[in-house]
């Protein structure tokens, strides 16, 4: 059997290319290899509670809303407003009148840096006002400019200077934001306090940048898989095939089919990988193809990504608390930043989880190196900044009277999560940082919490690792930390980030440009089906 488009992938970048070519006709299938589309972004119940994975808030940034209207998709969204905390000291923001607030708040914890805070506070008004002409308007990849041109000369030409402006702006703040924090004050612990939650390295334009996404941000009615169970039906209703549970194993590009995990060959015209891009260059199996030059091609492609890693992971906690919403909205938001010291992960000494990692303390015994493990990571939670999303703050629909769900967060690096597993601690471990997590909250934000769970449970990156196939249970595509970023990070050739090697085969979602997220996961499907219908 042969499709138009077989798209590989279905996460949020291959819903939203698979959605816009079934709207012009075409004949598309969708493989996904976990039993729900969504990714990352999923939305589950236990024992009537309800809880995301993934995201925890929906930023428009131009590109969601438009593309929704685009297919007509109707999704009733909440406003998300986010809180951040340090120790027993809470600030809700409003807008972004609140960044004064926020200057007074980090004053407030660090008086003697008041002159850096200041100068801080500049740099993300200035980087907030690139990022708001960069957003100002509806994405034009989501615009027929042609069906109103009064609109294309009236708004997009004057906004297109500003826009290239910006991007030059934006472009030359590609230096890490602890580096950059650096030269504004010398306090590590004040940097930490604003920087220890984004991944190692990030680009500053994209972590200075955050403040202004946190007023953007939102909630679909239902839970975030609301709007990925929206685009699924969408692709369905106009004649679609979705298969999940099922994986590609080989893709031959030259004869234009793939074959499944079932043995199923599928022909195709075009085909959009949204899914690891390791995984679409080593299941072709060049020692076929005919063409020797596109052979080589591959191979080297192959190599360079080899050892290349996925960006941060996370480890999560999902709780079921006997207690009422009322309670929770008293000290936070239905997305919550939570510092529960602001001491700062710099002041951890990583020597001894150094010499775990790099096999030094091969000699020790396993429960001396369990116990030191465990030390770390005990300082770990208790100086890091969590990620605290509580549902049922945004929908009262999302548990029942009297009980909350609480989601909590932290970067987790894969390469410990590995050699915990390795030594086969994993469950005893999980269940250490599960304790350690309510423990932490019970001791600083959430007095008495650890006595009102009714349940627990938790995913490691591990977890993603397996479910998705994301190399290292990558959350947002490729690390910063590399030698070399193997995906596009210049804003004007974004257009171009979902071209391969391979003729007829295209790319999308979070490995095809940096920095990446939910908004650039959407564009790039819509990119990649646009060059689809364009051959």
């Amino acid at each position: 059997m042969k499709y138009d488009s077989i798209i590989v992938g279905g996460g949020i970048a291959g819903l939203t290319a698979a959605a816009f070519l079934t709207k012009a006709g075409k004949s598309v299938i969708l493989y996904e290899r976990q039993q729900l589309v969504g990714g990352l972004v999923q939305t589950f119940n236990r024992n009537n509670v309800w809880f995301d994975t993934g995201l925890r808030s929906i930023e428009d940034s131009g590109i969601v809303f438009p593309m929704l209207r685009q297919l007509g998709i109707d999704i009733d969204f909440v406003k998300s407003n986010v809180s951040i905390g340090i120790g027993r000291s809470i600030l809700k923001l409003e807008g972004k009148e609140s960044l004064h607030q926020y200057e007074d708040f980090l004053k407030e914890h660090y008086p003697d840096n008041k002159e850096d805070i200041e100068r801080i506070i500049r740099e993300i008004k200035r980087i907030m006002n690139y990022m708001d002409v960069l957003y100002g308007i509806d994405n034009p990849a989501f615009m027929d400019m042609m069906a109103d041109k009064k609109y294309l000369v009236k708004v997009i030409l004057p906004w297109l200077f500003r826009f290239l402006f910006s991007v030059r702006k934006i472009n030359s703040l590609k230096e890490p934001v602890e580096d950059y924090l650096s030269r504004l004050t010398k306090n590590r612990q004040l940097i930490d306090i604003i920087a220890q939650h984004f991944f190692q390295k990030t680009p500053t334009s994209f972590a200075l940048s955050y403040f202004r996404l946190y007023i953007d941000y939102h909630y679909p009615k239902g839970g975030t898989a609301t709007l990925i169970n929206k685009v699924r039906d969408y692709i369905i209703d106009h004649g679609g095939v979705i298969k999940t549970g099922m994986t590609i194993e080989s893709l031959q590009p030259e004869e234009k089919y793939v074959v499944d995990n079932q043995g199923n060959r599928m022909g195709f015209e075009s085909l959009i990988w949204a899914a690891d891009s390791k995984m679409l260059y080593n299941c072709i199996p060049v020692e076929q193809l005919k063409n020797k030059k596109l052979s080589g091609r591959i191979l080297a492609k192959r190599s360079l990504l080899k050892d290349l890693h996925g960006g941060d992971s996370v480890f999560t906690v999902y709780l079921t608390v006997n207690e009422s919403k009322e309670y929770f909205s008293e000290v936070c938001t239905g997305h919550f930043f939570y510092t529960p010291e602001k001491s700062g992960l710099s002041t951890i000494s990583r020597d001894a989880i150094n010499r775990f990692l790099t096999g030094q303390d091969g000699t020790q015994e396993d429960d001396i190196l369990k116990n030191q493990v465990k030390e770390y990571l005990s300082e770990f939670c208790r100086l890091n900044t969590f990620e605290i999303a509580i549902p049922v703050l945004r929908d009262a629909s999302l548990a029942p009277e009297g009980k909350t769900g609480l989601i909590v967060s932290l970067l987790f690096d894969y390469q410990l999560a590995k050699k915990i597993d390795d030594h086969g601690w994993t469950d005893e471990i999980r269940d250490f940082l599960e304790l350690t997590y309510i423990s932490v909250l019970d001791d600083s934000i959430f007095p008495g919490l650890g006595q009102k769970i009714s349940d627990r449970s938790s995913s490691s990156p591990l977890t993603i690792n397996s479910r998705t196939g994301n190399t290292e249970g990558a959350i947002t595509g490729w690390a910063f930390t590399n030698s070399y970023m193997p995906a596009e990070s210049r804003l004007l050739n974004v257009a171009s980030s979902v071209n391969t090697l391979i003729p007829s085969v295209y790319q999308a979602g979070q490995w095809v440009y940096s920095p990446a997220g939910f908004p650039i996961s959407i564009l790039t499907g819509k990119l990649a089906a646009d060059k689809v219908l364009k051959r």
